[in-house]
């Protein structure tokens, strides 16, 4: 297990069994060093629309194995603990309420 801190220095947990399942789809598997960047120096971080405590960390990338992309780390924020549930590439940001943003 791993312990990543985002921009706010705040702990964040990924487990092997996480980091395995992000690290094995062949688009994320040279993208380890691309998660805890995107914790630390996002674009945008959003509460989800679908989970009060999950927070989605984004951050472009323009060259990935599938092109220009966001990745996007989903992170579930509990009083006690905070850990990684996933990470994915995407063309676009999810809706849901605007926390942080690099362009405020």
């Amino acid at each position: 297990m791993k312990t990543l801190h985002d921009f706010r220095r705040m702990a964040i947990r990924l487990t092997d069994e996480r980091s395995a399942h992000i690290l094995e789809r062949p688009e994320m598997s040279s993208l380890e060093d691309a998660i805890d960047e995107t914790l630390q120096d996002p674009e945008s971080v959003i509460r989800s629309r679908s989970d009060d405590q999950a927070r989605l960390y984004y951050r472009f990338y323009s060259d990935t194995p599938v092109g220009e992309k966001y990745l996007c780390v989903v992170v579930k924020v509990r009083a006690e603990d905070a850990f990684i549930l996933t990470a994915y590439l995407t063309d676009k940001l999810k809706e849901g309420e605007v926390i942080w943003s690099a362009e405020s």
